[in-house]
């Protein structure tokens, strides 16, 4: 038996470090293998970070046949429709229009002018928890209100709202225990929300994110209340739910690792940033859970044949990027199988690259950053309290209950 065949992916979940080197074994073998999804059928899956920024930038790899409904989205799970009607499933030109105008409304000014509240809202939550004692579930209670504050900030929606976000959130992003029925009138809601809050923000514009939306200009090009909904959407469904899981594995994945807990408190700040891309790149490897392989990102399909790191993608084949593969490549990541929150050069794709990097990337890194080090400034002596427990019928699989203590 020849050494290819034994390096198997997709793999059972494995200790970290023998994962990490199963990633070794198979980034030298191959760039990439053909799985069979549960759903949507064949899909290559590239393993190497070089190969993988390759298809990242290449417009001929594209999400139409996805948003259209011609092919079902290769994946482990029925994709989520309304999924594919936001914005990471539009291909130039449209995509590019899109994206040119958010980045506007996005813009590194505007993060940087709400970071001091973010810092402010961050320790009024820590106030809480100090304030009641005893075992806190730091999910509900610091890596959840903080993201959705942050974004309700943004958008310019009211904070009074945000505990309809999260239930918005979860049902729209649901795999299994609600009906369609359920899922469409949750939606419903949260569409009809937002579109009159656009409207709103067109007569009566504000210093928020929606209202630069809705009068964000390029040339003579604006956005349609339809084109700013679906932004609005995923950011909602997408930013804070997320966010809320970089969140709670940075803490967590300290809390494993007293070497690097130990480093970070002695400079909380300065430290942050290079800590939130570790915690990114392999957070998740750092928590003592197995870990397994099988695929990763949003797929593309390729609209003619090309030629990636020596494998033909055929027209029409289905290719997506496996991010734990491509965050341990060694050819371009010093040791990657170790936890180093000093680490300068990390090139992780946990926030993709290139045309589909993600828009929202300087916001969650700000609450990444902010939230990391707030939280260990002002309880150094966190630690777990009990074991996490994981909602498994949500996309993300977020974890809903962290018990902590001090």
């Amino acid at each position: 038996m020849t050494e290819t065949t034994t390096i198997d992916y997709p793999f059972a979940p494995l200790p970290a470090p023998e994962a990490v080197e199963h990633y070794r074994r198979l980034l030298a073998d191959r760039p990439m293998t053909k799985v069979i999804m549960p759903y949507g059928g064949d899909v290559w899956v590239v393993h190497r970070n070089r190969a993988a920024k390759q298809v990242l930038s290449d417009r001929r790899f594209v999400r139409e046949p996805f948003r259209t409904g011609e092919r079902v989205v290769p994946f482990f799970v029925p994709f989520p429709d309304f999924l594919r009607t936001t914005l990471q499933f539009e291909d130039p030109p449209q995509h590019t229009k899109l994206r040119k105008l958010v980045q506007k409304a996005i813009s590194p000014r505007r993060v940087r002018d709400i970071r001091a509240s973010a810092v402010a809202f961050a320790n009024e939550l820590i106030d809480g928890m100090l304030a009641r004692g005893g075992v806190r579930n730091f999910i509900s209670e610091y890596a959840v209100p903080l993201p959705v504050e942050m974004l309700s900030s943004l958008l310019g929606v009211p904070s009074s709202d945000r505990e309809k976000f999260e239930r918005w959130s979860s049902s729209t992003m649901a795999v299994a225990g609600k009906t369609e029925q359920e899922v469409a009138a949750d939606l419903a809601e949260l569409a009809a929300y937002m579109t009159d809050l656009i409207v709103q923000r067109r007569e009566e514009p504000r210093d928020d994110l929606l209202s630069a939306l809705a009068h964000a200009r390029d040339k003579d090009e604006t956005l349609t209340d339809e084109e700013i909904l679906p932004i609005a959407l995923i950011l909602i469904v997408g930013g804070f739910d997320n966010t809320a899981n970089f969140l709670t594995t940075g803490v967590m994945s300290l809390l494993h690792c007293d070497e690097q807990r130990t480093l970070f408190l002695t400079d909380p700040d300065g430290l942050a940033p290079t800590a939130a891309e570790e915690v990114l790149r392999h957070g998740a490897f750092a928590l003592g859970n197995p870990i397994g392989g099988g695929g990763g990102l949003v797929p593309f399909v390729a609209t003619e044949d090309i030629v990636v790191d020596g494998q033909l993608i055929a027209a029409g084949e289905a290719i997506c990027i496996d991010p734990n593969a491509t965050n341990h490549d060694p050819a371009v990541m010093a040791d990657p199988g170790r936890f180093d929150i000093t680490r300068k050069d990390n090139p992780h794709l946990m926030l993709s690259h290139g045309l589909h990097h993600c828009l929202g990337a300087p916001l969650a890194r700000m609450e990444l950053q902010v939230g990391m080090a707030e939280i260990f400034k002002r309880i150094p002596n966190l630690r777990l309290a009990g074991e996490p427990e994981v909602r498994r019928d949500v996309l993300t699989q977020p974890m809903t209950n962290v018990p902590v203590a001090w």
